[in-house]
């Protein structure tokens, strides 16, 4: 079956926060430092990226870092002193005009923060009731960090999906909606010429592979209860079961640099 060449893993940044966070009722002393994850696809089309990480002018300015960073027991950690995308394209020998198109998990600061460097660039997709809810007004919004200053951009070629849909050749996004109301997942399926196979992107539907081997509820969730995040968990592992297909969490600080790595020996780079 046609799919993606290749699969190329980026850490934009970490984030040191209560594991409370990504395991619903884990205590609230125990501290993490989890990856910010992006994941580029070489598509027929072109490179896509899933995931933007975090908008580093709201860290950065001491003025906006107080406006939107300043949370107890949280802090945003860059990983050098420019754009993290352009560094981590730069590192994987990838050039920015490269990509042709960028799709969300979901509109949290730490997934739609670099969203500003593509806008009037490239179509961006994501999904529609997410798109709904952040622009909508509602407080929950920034209080569940979602801050509409990461989207609210007219030049931005929105291609909002209702539910699953393929968005690339081999690229289909997974509707996982609790974490937030549209957050999305998404099945990758390698190209037969370089080795086929493929892998299940969990991203905030489930954070830590205790979420997925144990089937624990996530900590982040917007109108739902604990209980009904682990739904989405089922769902992915039911597809990535019947694929044969690994399902990787979004922010383990185990899994997420090792899987780095081996792709990195797989497809170079």
């Amino acid at each position: 079956m046609p799919g993606v060449r290749r699969v190329v893993l980026l850490t934009l940044g970490w984030e040191e926060l209560p594991k409370s966070v990504s395991v619903y009722g884990a205590s609230a002393d125990v501290v993490m430092r989890e990856p910010v994850p992006s994941v580029l696809l070489d598509t027929d089309a072109g490179w896509l990226m899933l995931d933007t990480g975090f908008n580093t002018a709201l860290i950065r300015d001491p003025w906006l870092h107080a406006r939107y960073h300043d949370v107890p027991g949280y802090t945003a950690i860059l990983p050098g002193p420019g754009e993290p995308i352009e560094e981590a394209l730069d590192k994987a020998g990838i050039p920015f005009d490269g990509i042709t198109a960028v799709a969300l998990s979901h509109f949290h600061v730490d997934h739609a923060g670099g969203l500003k460097l593509f806008a009037g660039r490239v179509p961006v997709h994501a999904q529609a009731r997410e798109h709904t809810f952040g622009l909508s007004g509602d407080p929950a919004v920034e209080a569940h960090a979602i801050h509409r200053v990461d989207f609210d951009d007219p030049r931005i070629d929105w291609r909002l999906a209702d539910g699953d849909a393929e968005i690339a050749t081999g690229v289909t996004a997974i509707s996982t909606p609790g974490h937030t109301p549209g957050h999305q997942s998404f099945v990758v399926e390698i190209d037969g010429s370089v080795g086929g196979g493929g892998f299940v992107f969990a991203f905030d539907a489930a954070d830590l592979t205790e979420n997925i081997e144990d089937e624990l509820a996530i900590g982040g969730y917007i109108g739902v209860t604990p209980e009904e995040t682990i739904e989405p968990i089922r769902r992915l592992k039911s597809l990535a079961a019947a694929r044969g297909f690994p399902l990787v969490p979004g922010h383990d600080p185990v899994v997420w640099p090792t899987l780095t790595d081996d792709l990195a020996a797989r497809f170079g780079g």
